[in-house]
Order: structure tokens, then sequence, then C-alpha cells
């Protein structure tokens, strides 16, 4: 299943926007992962907000506030179409919870992670992306 976690300074993003960030966050990697909008489906997208200490991120430049959002997702799960889609609305979304403006969008780092199949596991079993995409489409499998 998806997993997405956004690092950040602490105070980088407004109040409102750290209330809704993980859940806003979480949604648009169902939609663009094709996931179904099913409770099921949105449990299982885990999403994090680290919040790292003053002084705790720089550039060589300045210490301006950046954001890494890391996504993890099974091998395959993403075509090169999803995963620029992806990246473009998380990074709006950031932006948003941010107070930011769209000029502001290299502040914001995307890194996909696939992880490869077999190397997941969950509940005490290995499971294969062909599992998730029998499950989404409501098959069960021997898994």
């Amino acid at each position: 299943m998806p997993m997405i976690r956004l690092t950040v300074p602490v105070g980088a993003l407004t109040e409102a926007g750290r209330a809704t960030v993980r859940r806003d966050l979480a949604a648009v990697l169902l939609r663009w992962e094709g996931a179904p909008d099913t409770a099921f489906f949105r449990a299982q997208a885990w999403s994090y907000l680290v919040e790292l200490p003053d002084g705790a991120q720089t550039t060589a430049e300045d210490d301006t506030p950046r954001f890494l959002v890391e996504v993890t997702v099974p091998q395959g799960a993403l075509s090169e179409r999803r995963r620029a889609g992806l990246v473009q609305d998380v990074t709006h979304t950031v932006l948003a919870a941010a107070g930011l403006a769209p000029d502001d969008a290299l502040r914001v780092w995307v890194l996909v992670h696939e992880q490869p199949d077999g190397t997941w596991g969950a509940g005490g079993a290995v499971v294969r992306h062909a599992d998730l995409v029998a499950l989404a489409q409501g098959r069960r499998t021997d898994a």
C-alpha cells in the first residue's frame, strides 16, 4: 500500500495546512495510484508529517524552509503519466499547506520510491502488487 511522508521545518506550515496536509496528501496519492475510494484503501494509505526542529534544515544558500515529500508505492503502481501527476499535485498540496505561491514550487522536492514486488509485507504476510490490484478490483487472491 502507499505511504507518504512530508518532512518540514517546524512552523513552515500554516495552522490550517498543518491540520489537513496528511490526509490531503494521502488522498492525492490514492487518486494517482488508481486505488478505489473505500474505507479499506484509505486506511492503508499511511501519511506522516515529520517536523524538524529550528535550525535542522538549511541549504548552502539560505535557511528558507524546504519541503521533502517521500512517496513509497509498489513497483508498477504508477505509470510515467501517473507519477508526473502525483508529483504536480503533491507539490501544489504542500504549497497550499504552507501558504506559498506556485513560484515557490522548487522548494518542494518529491521522491518516489518504488518498492520491488515481494519486498513489502503487512499483517504478517508478503503482499504483492497483483494482490493489491485484485483487492481493488474486488477479487480475492490466495495471498
